[in-house]
């Protein structure tokens, strides 16, 4: 893998980049062909009376051949000679141009051709992973906009060997580096010393989801043991049948870092002790669900409902704890603490922590830590981790973008938008939504539903793979780029791929970096495997997202914005705007595309204070989390 940008082919004309969207997967055209003008460029020859019908002149010859007397044959083969020549020159420079225009062809396929430029694959690995929902061969890619897809390509040959703009890898705001990270000093508004710890009892969390729901759930458990000063056992994780992950927290974190970074604010142990572990929680009444407090519950609420139970029972059990304890308005102390569990107490295990170092040198081709965001994922692990010298250059590190998808089945069915796969895809999505979404059906019967288009005007559908390739392509972003894709399967597999992987094939997973034998340990472990998504995100050039609800993008977004120092910028498109601007493929210019995508996302990435309600995992530019200078 070369830097960001090095052009791997020999210099040619813009025109001859154009890759067709219309015929064969890797098949190309050039921009005149595209607008109904002139045959490609590199199909014709030089010189307008020189370009000859082959056809036109095979059969004017069998035709004149039987006109032959034998009088004439003489003079007619004089004359051949003559014409022979005296255009043998022009001959010979027609056949070399037409071979050199071949071999030309030949590189540019090479160049271009997806599926012979898996620059970062290592031998032995596995093709990316995107087949979740296969689709069959006759119904072939699904595309909503083509004429922009044509466009986009175009405009990627272009600029194919242009200067990139260094804009496209930097916040465009400099106020983002007045902010440090400071959630981790000592808090001037509450002084702990002399205080009792553990005077009311014990809580235990057990949080469900996936990775980044347990996430927040810990740390709001931390705020909730800080509240009713309690002493904290390290929360444990349910098993879900969708995620299917067995993972408990020492799995993922690192026990006694957390234990340590916390001991100031609040008391955690591993185990409860030997004789409430024989208490029987629920029927003391110290089992809470979802049920028994109100989902916005204040720390009020709290007081009230929980300290009570957990001073009658020494114990209190939060049973599928998640997002609670999170709502404004909240204490000053309780918000700071929140922060310093997110952003400082929970270090990944040294297994995921090797791992997602061999993740990120591989990307980069590069040794060593680039930012703190490195230092503070990986600890000291990125500079020592063994490296073989095919994956080490003594050049920079290689510039990579990393793309969060959420177009999973799922996500797809239970948004109840359509995506262009007719009504085969629609069946398909209806019948998952009656495995999966009954409730959601049932409550749909009972009101009148928004239509797909309704739904996509307001901004409520995902955005599929062919859409963000069009963003990513309005914005610039070079034909080379190189692109680390995270989530999960994606629905439609590489039929609603393949608009993205041909604009952009230097796209990969960690399943194309890193070995089977390297993989091995995070089989059937799906968190340990979102935690190498969340590293290799986190760490990236440039972060893109394409819905701003998820919790990985929520917390990788979050977490440069803490360690970036206003140097790790995030793409968030607004799916309503971009609804609009898509809404317009038919008649749209590309430039006016370009102007229009550029302006949203820039708006996206204003720095802001977080404002009233916002999530501090995600909006960390606060006085609670960070410091102003």
């Amino acid at each position: 893998m070369g830097k960001q940008g090095s052009p791997r082919g020999r210099r040619v004309e813009n025109q001859d980049l154009v890759m067709s969207y219309g015929v064969k997967e890797h098949e190309f055209r050039s921009l005149e062909m595209q607008h109904g003008g002139d045959p490609p460029i590199g199909r014709r020859l030089s010189g307008g009376e020189f370009n000859w019908d082959k056809v036109f002149l095979a059969k004017r010859l069998k035709n004149d051949s039987v006109k032959f007397t034998p009088c004439k044959g003489a003079y007619a083969g004089k004359r051949q000679m003559w014409w022979l020549h005296r255009h043998i020159k022009s001959i010979v420079f027609t056949l070399l141009l037409m071979g050199f225009l071949y071999l030309l062809d030949s590189l540019l396929f090479s160049i271009f051709d997806p599926a012979l430029q898996n620059n970062f694959s290592l031998q032995g690995s596995s093709k990316t992973k995107v087949e979740m929902v296969p689709r069959t061969a006759k119904e072939g890619p699904v595309k909503l906009y083509e004429r922009l897809l044509n466009l986009a390509a175009s405009s990627l040959a272009e600029r194919e060997f242009k200067q990139e703009s260094s804009n496209l890898w930097e916040e465009p705001y400099p106020q983002g580096s007045s902010w440090k990270p400071c959630a981790d000093k000592t808090s001037p508004h509450v002084v702990r010393a002399g205080k009792p710890r553990n005077v009311t009892g014990y809580i235990l969390i057990s949080a469900n989801g996936g990775l980044n729901q347990q996430r927040v759930a810990v740390c709001n458990a931390v705020a909730v043991a800080s509240l009713l000063n309690a002493t904290l056992v390290i929360p444990k994780f349910l098993y879900s049948n969708v995620w299917k992950d067995p993972s408990q927290f020492g799995d993922i974190y690192q026990e006694d870092y957390f234990m340590d970074m916390l001991k100031d604010e609040v008391n955690i142990i591993k185990e409860l002790p030997l004789n409430l572990k024989l208490l029987d929680v629920e029927a003391a009444g110290s089992l809470i669900t979802d049920a028994d407090l109100s989902k916005e519950a204040t720390p009020d609420e709290y007081i009230k409902k929980i300290l009570p139970l957990l001073l009658r029972n020494r114990v209190v059990h939060f049973l599928g704890y998640g997002n609670r304890l999170g709502f404004d308005p909240l204490p000053y102390e309780l918000q700071r603490l929140r922060c310093k569990c997110n952003f400082h107490a929970l270090k990944f295990a040294p297994k995921i922590q090797q791992t997602g170092s061999l993740l990120i040198r591989r990307i980069r081709r590069y040794d060593f830590a680039k930012s703190t965001l490195d230092k503070q994922l990986l600890g000291n692990l990125i500079p020592h981790v063994p490296l073989g010298p095919k994956h080490h250059t003594a050049e920079g590190p290689s510039k990579y973008l990393a793309l969060h998808l959420r177009f999973e089945i799922d996500m797809v069915a239970y948004s109840m938008c359509e995506f262009g796969g007719g009504e085969t895809e629609r069946r398909e999505l209806q019948a998952y939504r009656e495995v999966h979404f009954p409730l959601v059906l049932e409550r749909l019967k009972e009101s009148k539903p928004l239509s797909p288009e309704e739904l996509r005007k307001m901004g409520k559908c995902p955005l599929t793979p062919e859409e963000e390739a069009l963003v990513l392509a309005g914005l610039g972003f070079k034909h080379r780029t190189y692109i680390y894709l995270a989530g999960s399967d994606i629905h439609g597999g590489q039929s609603r791929m393949q608009a993205l992987t041909t604009l952009y094939p230097n796209l990969v997973t960690k399943e194309d970096l890193l070995t089977p034998s390297e993989l091995a340990p995070f089989r059937n472990f799906s968190s340990q495997l979102a935690a190498l998504d969340f590293i290799a995100c986190a760490t990236s050039d440039v972060f893109a997202i394409t819905d701003s609800g998820s919790q990985l993008s929520s917390l990788v977004s979050g977490f440069r914005a803490y360690y970036g120092g206003g140097h790790a910028p995030t793409l968030r498109p607004s799916k309503k705007r971009l609804a609009a601007i898509l809404s317009r493929n038919k008649t749209i210019g590309w430039q006016s595309f370009e102007e229009k995508i550029r302006k949203m996302i820039d708006e996206g990435q204003r720095v802001h204070v977080r404002g009233f309600g916002r999530s501090i995992y995600r909006h960390p530019r606060c006085k609670e989390c960070m410091c102003r200078h």
